[in-house]
């Protein structure tokens, strides 16, 4: 499929300070949209960014069909981005299409759609270190028609934006809270996909995790409400007496990107790596007798995150709350490492962009 390109007359990248960058809030001069009628997708276009239009009746208000995904850019030098395993974040893209019945789209367009788009604008993506350029696909149903079924019609962007860390303590440890009341996900719903509904669902728990002081939720399972999953943006992980530990995957949690590179990077290292049930007790109980020694968050807005509290029912696992663990550090610092071209990827992570 060739992809027309209509560029932006007037850039606005002038206007920005890069010293200065809030996650998810400015976007950068140009979007891909591609759109789905009469059972194929039609031409794409890079084209300025801008407001879009679509009837009240859009079936994707409705009914919820929505997805998307997360994905970063880095500076390398000033003929190369990097992009991170996008291979991993189409396949997770077109799973979450096949779980809300929707459209799939080919690995070809996909990755063609971001490399034009990163040829349109690589001056946007930041050259400082701790930053990078977001990309956001996503996908909706656009057919105009009320009626609970599968829409005919859907509309495929890719937006970016360049931001600076993604939580506002930065690299701060993070305090997490689990919610008495409300759940994220069952065995059977739509855990595992990136719908737009998993996180419109999970604002209100959060508003209230937030109200208290916490930085996110800690979400337990739907059936005891004593196995740990995830958090609200970002996968788990627990370092007990040197090995890490994971809670599994099952429908429930989401596949992160992260979460994979974390894993395969520990086992490399010699490190023992687990992918099980874990109790909110078991973390209890390991910080009591000096067992727990870590916790952090991986995922693409942050990364490497590092949790400092736990709270659960009134209680309190308190973890170093001044600095990053030094394993979760070093898990940091090679994964962007390897973003950014600055150590060598033997994996085949990073999909290089020509842009000089």
């Amino acid at each position: 499929m060739k992809i027309t390109i209509t560029r932006s007359e007037h850039s606005r990248i002038n206007e920005i300070d890069f010293d200065n960058l809030q996650f998810g809030r400015i976007f950068s001069d140009h979007m891909f949209e591609m759109r789905y009628k009469n059972g194929q997708w039609q031409q794409g276009e890079i084209k300025p960014y801008g407001p879009i239009t679509f009837e009240p009746s859009m079936m994707a208000l409705h009914y919820g069909q929505a997805i998307f995904e997360g994905m970063k850019a880095y500076y390398a030098d000033g003929n190369t981005i990097n992009l991170f395993r996008v291979k991993d974040h189409h396949q997770r893209l077109n799973n979450s299409a096949k779980r809300l019945c929707m459209p799939q789209i080919d690995e070809d367009i996909f990755v063609a759609a971001l490399e034009e788009l990163m040829k349109a604008d690589y001056t946007w993506v930041p050259k400082k270190h701790g930053q990078a350029l977001y990309l956001r696909p996503v996908m909706f149903a656009s057919e105009e028609y009320l009626a609970a079924k599968v829409s005919e019609e859907y509309c495929f962007y890719i937006i970016t934006s360049p931001v600076g860390a993604y939580y506002s303590e930065g690299f701060n440890p993070v305090k997490l809270t689990t919610s008495e009341n409300y759940v994220r996900a069952v065995k059977g719903g739509t855990g595992e996909a990136k719908a737009a509904g998993n996180y419109g669902g999970s604002f209100l728990p959060a508003k209230k995790a937030q109200e208290n002081g916490f930085t996110q939720v800690l979400w337990m399972d739907a059936i005891e409400h004593k196995y740990i999953e995830e958090v609200g943006t970002m996968n788990i992980f627990f370092l007990f007496d040197g090995k890490l530990v994971t809670p599994q995957l099952g429908g429930t949690v989401l596949p992160g990107i992260t979460r994979r590179s974390v894993i395969a990077l520990a086992r490399e290292w010699g490190v023992e790596v687990e992918e099980r049930k874990i109790s909110i007790e078991e973390v209890f109980q390991s910080a009591e007798n000096g067992s727990l020694t870590e916790v952090f968050g991986a995922g693409t807005a942050a990364v490497i995150s590092p949790v400092g509290l736990i709270h659960h029912q009134g209680k309190t696992v308190t973890l170093d709350q001044e600095k990053i663990g030094d394993f979760a550090k070093k898990m940091f610092d090679t994964i962007t490492g390897i973003q950014y071209g600055k150590l060598q990827d033997d994996h085949g992570w990073v999909h290089r962009v020509s842009v000089g």
